[in-house]
């Protein structure tokens, strides 16, 4: 993709306030993997108490490792739309972004089995025998306060959980109210909801960007593209929302910034179809 300069008639200094803007989302992205590491980390220690096994790597630091893949993934469908020409768009450079985008893919994929882990774990939810201060007696037991959020139970917090229905999860010494429990179970399939639709949404701008490389990205293809890529923006937008109100509100930002960024892939590949059915 050749880079041009014809946004619209937009002049040069808005035109790199545009740049400058689009790269500060991506650098904000970036960030959000550090942060979503410790979010991951503080919860890892909770939950697998006697160590975390390579095997449950995935489902611990799932966000993480989720984001990672997505940042690196997010750089190959700039450079393949924007930033590097089609004659570059060849060769071992072709090769060297179809190993990263494989190698990325291969995380994505593996990080929603890790968010439809989690969300069949949190089904397997035992009642309670015994107060919670019973449980704070024996000792290492946790209390759930909301998604990926644990506290030590102690004698000087066993009281919140007075005079409600005790769950416990089948395989942590994890306990909390049902009603956080339920609310925890909606966010989780929320977390699968959102990983599914990107997974078509990168399948299908995959596609645009291979059908665009062999100049058979025509109108019609593009436009349907649009129609279907809208649905699946609209599902993200939601989830987006949804966790602006109930979830947390790393996991509302970082949604949002996802659907400003590739608010600019879609330009970018718009442009470069466009420049492409020009000449």
């Amino acid at each position: 993709m050749t880079e041009v300069v014809s946004l619209a008639g937009i002049s040069v200094n808005r035109y790199t306030l545009f740049k400058l803007f689009k790269y500060a989302v991506y650098c904000l992205l970036t960030y959000n993997v550090y942060a979503f590491f410790l979010e991951n980390h503080a919860a890892v220690g909770t939950v697998f108490a006697d160590g975390i096994s390579l095997g449950r790597v995935i489902e611990g630091y799932n966000d993480f490792i989720d984001t990672l893949a997505w940042v690196l993934l997010l750089v190959v469908f700039e450079l393949e739309t924007w930033v590097l020409s089609d004659t570059k768009l060849k060769g071992g450079t072709k090769w060297l972004l179809n190993v990263v985008s494989a190698v990325c893919y291969l995380f994505i994929i593996y990080s929603f089995y890790g968010y439809l882990s989690e969300m069949v774990s949190l089904t397997h939810l035992l009642p309670v025998t015994g107060s919670a201060c019973d449980l704070a007696a024996n000792g290492g037991w946790s209390m759930v306060l909301e998604q990926d959020d644990y506290t030590a139970l102690t004698a000087a917090n066993c009281g919140q959980l007075a005079d409600v229905h005790l769950l416990r999860l089948a395989d942590a010494q994890i306990v909390g109210d049902a009603a956080v429990w339920r609310e925890i179970q909606w966010l989780a399939w929320v977390d699968v909801i959102n990983a599914g639709a990107w997974l078509l949404v990168v399948a299908i701008l995959a596609f645009d960007v291979w059908l665009q490389l062999r100049h058979e990205l025509s109108d019609a293809v593009m436009r349907y593209s649009q129609i279907v890529k809208g649905l699946l923006y609209f599902t993200l937008l939601v989830c987006a929302i949804y966790w602006g109100f109930n979830g947390s509100f790393l996991d509302f930002w970082d949604a949002f910034l996802w659907l400003v960024a590739f608010f600019f892939i879609e330009m970018n590949l718009f442009e470069w179809q466009a420049e492409t059915s020009a000449e």
